[in-house]
């Protein structure tokens, strides 16, 4: 668990919880690159994997991430959509995933179609800002027949940490919808 959450069950009244869902844990190092971002706003931010998050009370805004795999969200981010779901049709919503081992147009439009559907699954909830991030393959930590995949590492952190200055201030106005 990171240093960067106080509370998972009993927050602070209006602060934005940064929840994410991560395999190999690259989708945590963004979570808290737009944790960073969204403190650099004077935002009170915790940050907490999605599995462990049991009630939103006491939240004003959520961020989630999640790592696609094999052309679905991964299965806590999905999780933690629909286990919430009324809580966050009443709070503003951002969500960003993770997937594209490059940025190339077909494989970023691959992997927010992806998004799309697991958001379908949900569709009273209308998240006011959705991103997709590139992805890491470490064959180190995959199993046999992925660890023959070459590594790489698609994250764009200027853009990681613009979306979340962008969320940022998308929560402190509430007013418009900010993707990428």
């Amino acid at each position: 668990m990171s240093a960067f959450v106080d509370s998972v069950t009993e927050p602070a009244t209006g602060r934005i919880l940064v929840a994410y869902a991560t395999k190999h844990g690259s989708t945590i190092e963004v979570a808290e690159a737009i944790a960073t971002a969204l403190r650099d706003r004077e935002h009170e931010v915790d940050l907490a994997p999605a599995a462990d998050v049991r009630a939103l009370d006491g939240y004003r805004a959520v961020v989630l991430g999640g790592a696609l795999y094999m052309g679905r969200l991964h299965q806590d981010a999905a999780g933690f959509l629909k286990r919430h779901r009324h809580a966050l049709h009443e709070i503003p919503l951002a969500v960003f995933a993770m997937g594209p081992k490059t940025m190339a147009a077909a494989d970023v439009a691959a992997s927010r179609k992806q998004l799309d559907h697991a958001l379908a699954a949900v569709p009273e909830l209308k998240p006011a800002a959705v991103a997709i991030f590139g992805g890491v393959v470490d064959p180190s930590k995959l199993r046999f027949p992925f660890k023959r995949i070459p590594a790489s590492d698609a994250r764009d952190w200027d853009a990681i940490g613009a979306w979340g200055h962008d969320v940022a201030v998308l929560f402190a106005n509430d007013v418009e919808a900010v993707s990428a």
